[in-house]
């Protein structure tokens, strides 16, 4: 029971105090799971950030879905989703129904434009440290494979497909 509440705690404390996308919240879940809680090595938690970010759905979900699942099976999934969501949700709406008259306020615009440089700071530093951490041929494929969905709009599905089917090969191809 202490590790269902330890989940819901955890990922709501990140939920209530990360803003911007799910993205940003690496740093924070990282920080906790792996760092603060040793509930992953940092070799694994970048295995499921890439699994989490290649899933269908909001990517700090699938991140408390693979975390709760892996220390306590489903329930340890719904208790981190139940506590990264409440968060979000309880804002949400008291912004809809206390801030609606602040939309067109000139100092709320400004403070949210003011928010974003630290919202992609957030979302870069998880990416940087995990391509620091690359051999140099993986980060120029890395680079190669993003502006190739930028410039040429490919869907990264395709890329992520790819990916996947090229881990699982060389290795099977590669035994003696």
């Amino acid at each position: 029971m202490k590790t269902l509440l330890q989940l819901f705690w955890t990922f709501f404390k990140i939920g209530a105090f990360t803003f911007g996308s799910g993205y940003a919240m690496i740093p924070m879940i990282e920080k906790e799971v792996v760092d603060r809680r040793k509930w992953f090595e940092r070799e694994e938690f970048y295995d499921q950030f890439a699994l989490a970010s290649s899933a269908p759905g909001p990517f700090a979900l699938n991140t408390a879905v693979f975390v709760g699942y892996k220390l306590n099976g489903w329930w340890g999934s719904f208790a981190a989703v139940l506590g990264a969501i409440i968060p979000s949700f309880v804002i949400i709406l008291l912004i809809a129904v206390c801030l609606t008259g602040f939309r067109s306020n000139a100092y709320v615009e400004a403070a949210f434009k003011g928010i974003r440089p630290a919202v992609i700071a957030l979302i870069a530093v998880p990416f940087l440290n995990m391509l620091r951490k690359l051999p140099w041929y993986f980060m120029l494929l890395a680079v190669a494979v993003a502006l190739v969905i930028c410039y040429l709009g490919i869907s990264p599905i395709w890329f992520i497909l790819a990916g996947a089917a090229i881990g699982v090969a060389v290795p099977w191809f590669m035994k003696p």
